[in-house]
């Protein structure tokens, strides 16, 4: 496949969580160029698998920390969760939880601090409070219930059901790895010809959904990245109302920045669903020029902000 591609309809996960790409992914991909007939796409902090499953490349690398994560989507990979059992098992535990309430959702998730299961991890991505995905300091998920006891009803299951369905039928053709790793460990794996898009924790908003992440963890992640021979692309906060990144300026000179505007329904406080200005630092080489996206999908895919070279 080449890149650009503009996307008409996003593909929706069914992993949950916060800063979840869902409505930027027709613009990244809109915004790269790149062929991934030359090489892999590499993607170290996967998420919610959103960017992934909607470039849909050929080969691929997709890494994240987050254990729970990785398991899941090889498991929809390899077959062991698919559509019948995602429904028989949110039909008898939802039921269970419109039952009991919060209590059983307590008891769910003891359990999967306890066991990790893929099918447990996804009931609590579903039913927690406002969709964060958050583990505490020895690695237990620790997000409250959502309070909604009739989360799972028919329709909501069919729709959970749908995406597993979808991501697995996306993966079957595909050369796709997934590796539970450090993003050094993922970034070290690219070559020439590859293609490195990036979605680490945002640096100043309280989106950790795993682990820690520093101002000097961003700042190795640029000079590792702007070090590869591999195109890249970095997704970043830019701005809001009440200030502006200095982050990207200051150390991914040299990038192209392509720019976005939108709002954030998922988070754990007000304050984190304000409107924010979006940034894509691509690599000179592999931003897409924008004169070659037909007008009539500049608007309703793109959202163009604006594009400068950083120096």
């Amino acid at each position: 496949m080449k890149y650009p591609v503009l996307i008409k309809r996003v593909i929706v996960p069914p992993i949950k969580c916060q800063g979840i790409k869902t409505k930027l992914v027709p613009f990244i991909v809109a915004n790269i160029k790149w062929d991934d007939k030359k090489g892999r796409w590499i993607e170290p902090f996967l998420g919610s698998g959103v960017v992934l499953f909607n470039a849909n490349p050929s080969r691929a690398l997709a890494s994240d920390t987050n254990k729970h994560i990785i398991k899941f989507y090889k498991h929809i990979q390899e077959g062991k969760i698919n559509g019948r059992i995602v429904r028989e098992f949110l039909e008898e535990n939802g039921r269970l939880l419109s039952q009991k309430g919060d209590d059983f959702y307590y008891y769910i998730r003891d359990r999967f601090n306890k066991g990790g299961d893929s099918l447990d991890f996804l009931f609590l991505s579903r039913s927690c409070f406002n969709g964060v995905m958050r583990f505490n300091s020895e690695g237990y998920f620790n997000v409250p219930f959502g309070h909604k006891t009739n989360r799972f009803s028919k329709a909501y299951i069919t729709k959970i059901v749908n995406q597993v369905e979808r991501i697995h039928s996306i993966m079957e053709d595909k050369d796709w790895t997934f590796e539970c790793c450090d993003w050094q460990e993922a970034i070290a794996q690219a070559r020439e010809g590859d293609f490195i898009y990036m979605d680490p924790p945002y640096i100043g908003r309280h989106t950790d959904y795993y682990n820690c992440w520093s101002e000097r963890d961003a700042i190795k992640l640029a000079e590792h990245a702007q070090r590869s021979r591999a195109g890249f692309a970095l997704s970043m906060w830019l701005g809001n109302k009440y200030r502006l990144n200095e982050h990207l300026n200051r150390y991914w000179q040299g990038s192209i920045i392509r720019t976005f505007s939108h709002f954030y329904h998922v988070g754990s406080t007000e304050s984190l669903r304000n409107k924010m200005i979006e940034a894509l630092a691509i690599k000179e080489g592999y931003a897409a020029h924008l004169k070659g996206v037909p007008e009539s999908h500049q608007l309703a895919l793109l959202e163009e902000r604006g594009s400068y070279l950083v120096k």
